[in-house]
Parts: structure tokens; C-alpha cells; sequence
């Protein structure tokens, strides 16, 4: 519905991102959305939680998610284990979960520290239609997108002399 407005783009230095510390040993860095009562200016077309955990061992924290969000935990470091169920996530997994009318998530570190990031929105209902870099919701808008892209317009004005300054 939003994918042919104006881009925009929002840049925080490490220490304009707000925390939360819900108990001595876990931060949640509140990149977007809320977490604990902390919310962060970061704006988003539609609700939006990004949340970056870093956990001590031997810790348990339950999170806040809207139950018509989905979303899923990247584990970045550690293992932590997630529910009643308690689910195991190591680094370099993903753990998803769907809007299932559950508005807590429980998670539970035992025998060493973690790190993972809690990603969740609302899903957006619409159909998804993806090639190379684009995402649209037609393969007519897939077409129209490429054909801007070659012509270098709608949105790809400076895309034909753009270059990277990353080294």
C-alpha cells in the first residue's frame, strides 16, 4: 500500500538509542517500537518492534508483543530458551512465532550469556510478489519498478552514477 511513497531514512548514533534494563543483567536496546515501558522515536509506516536483548546468564524476562504481530528472535551470541516449552535457540538461529493471541514471550538464559534481536510487526495482508532487489504486490508492479530502475526515474533518478563510499 505504501511502497510507492517517499523514502525516507532515520540515523541513530549508538547512544540516541533509548534502553530498557527490566532487572539488573538485561538491556534491551528499544531500536523501534517499545519495550518495558521505553519507547524509541524511531518512526515506521506500520508497528514495528525491533528490539536488541543482551542478557546475563541465569536470567528470565518476559517481553510485550502485540498478539496481532509476528516476528521472530535471531539469536546473535549464547542460548537463551523461549516459552514455557522452552524452545532452544543458539547463535546464528532463528526462532519465529505467529499472531496466535499470546502477548508475552518468556526468555530464559541458563548456563551462559546471549545476545539476539526481537524483530515483530504487524503483517501487512497483502500480496507479495518479490525479483532480485524489488518487493511489490504484482508482477505488473515488478515490471514497472525494473523499467523505472532502467530509466532512471520514479525514484531511481541517481541510480545510474551512484556509488558506494563503503571501501
Amino acid at each position: 500500500e505504501q511502497k510507492m511513497c517517499e523514502p525516507q531514512y532515520q540515523e541513530l548514533l549508538d547512544g540516541q538509542i533509548p534502553r530498557a534494563t527490566p532487572q539488573d543483567g538485561v538491556v534491551v536496546k528499544v531500536i523501534a517500537g517499545e519495550s518495558h515501558g521505553v519507547k524509541s522515536q524511531v518512526y515506521t509506516r506500520t508497528p514495528t518492534m525491533y528490539l536488541d536483548f543482551k542478557m546475563d546468564k541465569n536470567k528470565t524476562v518476559t517481553q510485550t508483543i502485540p498478539s496481532t504481530f509476528t516476528g521472530f528472535i535471531y539469536m546473535l551470541k549464547g542460548k537463551t530458551f523461549i516459552g514455557d516449552k522452552e524452545f532452544e535457540g543458539n547463535a546464528h538461529h532463528t526462532l519465529t512465532f505467529s499472531e496466535d493471541g499470546a502477548e508475552t514471550v518468556k526468555i530464559q538464559t541458563k548456563d551462559e550469556d546471549a545476545h539476539f534481536v526481537l524483530i515483530a510487526g504487524e503483517p501487512l495482508q497483502e500480496p507479495i510478489v518479490q525479483h532480485g532487489p524489488f518487493v511489490m504486490n504484482s508482477e505488473k508492479e515488478i515490471y514497472d519498478t525494473f523499467v523505472d530502475y532502467q530509466y532512471a526515474k520514479n525514484g531511481f533518478e541517481r541510480a545510474r552514477d551512484w556509488q558506494s563510499t563503503i571501501a
